[in-house]
């Protein structure tokens, strides 16, 4: 998901995120629905003497809430970049900035590169290096934020003449 926000004439914050189908209180809900059924019938069928199945549902359950947990944690990710009339600042995390780049606008360009699959891969390159954003973006997502930056590079460029 991408959004961009105007902060004021030259300053832009554009927020990246990948889609999540299931968020906040819909996650809870979905894990404990998968809970309450899987459990009630190791339930039930440990009542009916069948002992070695309630073992195995918990196997099973533990499986899916750690896959789950490694899921939601992946969807969490967060990238940020703000873009002024000065700098071009990049940070990257889940929950906090764990990787912050920033630099001159001046001295940064923003190059467009396909890979050997033919996927679009988005970076900022100052002083020889690369700094890759959006690498979890589907193709439309990664288009917008190719034609928002390119646009919005465009009109701080305009408000310099």
């Amino acid at each position: 998901m991408v959004t961009i926000e105007k902060r004021d004439k030259s300053n832009y914050l554009i927020s990246l995120s990948p889609n999540s189908s299931l968020e906040g209180i819909a996650r809870i809900i979905f894990l404990a629905s998968i809970t309450f059924v899987c459990g009630g019938i190791a339930i039930i069928f440990y009542f009916f003497g069948a002992f070695m199945i309630l073992p195995f549902a918990g196997i099973e359950l533990t499986i899916l809430f750690i896959a789950f947990y490694l899921s939601f944690k992946w969807s969490s990710k967060k990238e940020k970049i703000y873009i002024s009339q000065d700098i071009v600042k990049i940070e990257k995390g889940i929950n906090k900035a764990e990787y912050l780049w920033e630099e001159f606008r001046t001295f940064t360009s923003f190059q467009i590169q396909k890979d050997i699959n033919k996927t679009i891969r988005l970076s900022f390159r100052s002083k020889g290096e690369d700094v890759f954003v959006g690498d979890f973006l589907n193709e439309d997502d990664k288009n917008k934020l190719k034609e928002e930056v390119g646009s919005i590079i465009q009109e701080l460029n305009s408000q310099i003449s």
